[in-house]
């Protein structure tokens, strides 16, 4: 049992399909058809279970099931839109803003090596956010929460700013120069304009003006709504009953909310059943 629409599976089939007819595969030739290894494919997206027992299943052996795992995520990551297309679409469907987050996802343990700032050799895939070993990424989620852009994948060691610098945050300055501002964490303090973060109190005990406290709840709030929605976080993929209000909007941007936390992210009941797909040649 596959808790996915059919049409999914089908849609990933004919991208598996298109990949085999530009590579020239030859008809017969794979272990799975394209239908299978689509369900296969499904199966670790939306469970996560171990990926060579679940091959094992198959009848596939542990190199083949990574091997035709990777296949699958490389023909839906060769849909997604590019930063700069995601930015565009916000601004045109009138978002009032993205939020900015960063995970660090576990990996195995790597033997790279790198220079500390304070010029010691660490182990560079090494986090100390985590205290384990894993790899940065950054994340824009629109304001309900759905992810738009995932990054490429930076070492364990680097900061979520660090990360930002090298591959979002110019985007994003655009992006606010068109009324698209950001929302993020309190680590991304001095990610520059366009990124809002939330405003520490002022240490002389003087209280921040109105628009200020605003902005900092609003920034708080979704950042935290980000976090756990993200696709990089321990529930990925599970559904949640916490969203923000679909007439909240950003402190910095008066706009409402064009996509609330319920348009274009749920399938309609008589869309998404439980499909029994069974195994053929």
């Amino acid at each position: 049992m596959l808790e996915v629409p059919t049409e999914l599976v089908t849609f990933v089939a004919e991208l598996l399909a298109a990949e085999r007819l530009a590579r020239g595969t030859r008809a017969g030739t794979r272990a799975l058809t394209c239908e299978k290894q689509a369900i296969f494919a499904l199966v670790w997206l939306r469970e996560r279970r171990d990926v060579a027992i679940t091959g094992k299943g198959l009848g596939i052996s542990q190199a083949t099931s990574y091997r035709y795992l990777s296949e699958a995520i490389d023909v839906l990551a060769a849909r997604a839109p590019n930063l700069h297309e995601a930015l565009y679409r916000g601004h045109d469907q009138d978002w009032s803003h993205v939020v900015l987050d960063g995970k660090v996802v576990q990996t195995d343990r790597l033997r790279v090596k790198t220079i500390s700032k304070k010029g010691r050799t660490i182990d560079a895939w090494y986090s100390g956010k985590t205290r384990d070993f894993g790899g940065n990424i950054q994340a824009l989620m629109r304001p309900d929460g759905l992810p738009i852009w995932v990054s490429h994948v930076e070492p364990g060691s680097t900061h979520d700013l660090s990360a930002a610098r090298k591959h979002v945050l110019g985007a994003l300055a655009a992006a606010a120069a068109r009324g698209l501002p950001t929302l993020a964490d309190p680590g991304y303090e001095g990610a520059g304009h366009g990124v809002n973060t939330p405003v520490k109190q002022p240490t002389d005990g003087a209280e921040l003006d109105i628009n200020t406290r605003t902005a900092t709840c609003s920034c708080g709030h979704y950042a935290a709504w980000a976090s756990a929605a993200s696709p990089c976080s321990p529930g990925a993929g599970a559904r949640s009953n916490r969203s923000p209000s679909a007439q909240a909007g950003s402190a910095r941007s008066p706009r409402p909310h064009s996509c609330s936390p319920t348009s274009n992210t749920t399938t309609s009941p008589t869309e998404k059943t439980s499909v029994a797909l069974r195994y053929r040649r």
